[in-house]
């Protein structure tokens, strides 16, 4: 049977670092940026996205970080003020999608190159 003939597109606008980012995406797969973009689009979500599980475990991990603190003073006797714990929020969601970025990176080879594209956008919107 013969594949079926692509006759529709879709198109969208991104920045210069988006589309550095996606396109170290793709070449880290060895696939061209269309063909990359067209196998993520219709991807299924076996197991979730990596954006999906990098949301969750960012949120696991802020949560994690909050409860030790709050564990940690409560063991020493000492009670948390209103302003330390919104602090210790602030803190902990500024930074936990990066800490959930390198986590993956750190557990599952694929995501490195993911998490290096995102790290060297990050580093040029910063400069």
């Amino acid at each position: 049977m013969k594949p079926s003939i692509r006759i529709k597109s879709i198109g969208t606008k991104v920045s210069g670092e988006q589309f550095s980012a996606l396109e170290s995406r793709a070449h880290a797969r060895n696939l061209t940026l269309s063909e990359w973009v067209r196998a993520e689009l219709l991807k299924t979500n076996e197991g979730g996205s990596t954006v999906t599980c990098e949301v969750l475990l960012a949120e696991v991990m802020a949560s994690r970080t909050i409860l030790i603190n709050l564990v940690y003073s409560i063991s020493k006797g000492e009670s948390m003020s209103a302003e330390t714990m919104q602090e210790l929020i602030r803190r902990t969601d500024e930074n936990k999608a990066r800490r959930a970025q390198e986590l993956l990176a750190e557990t599952d080879p694929k995501n490195k190159t993911e998490h290096s594209a995102r790290t060297e956008a990050q580093h040029e919107r910063e400069n």
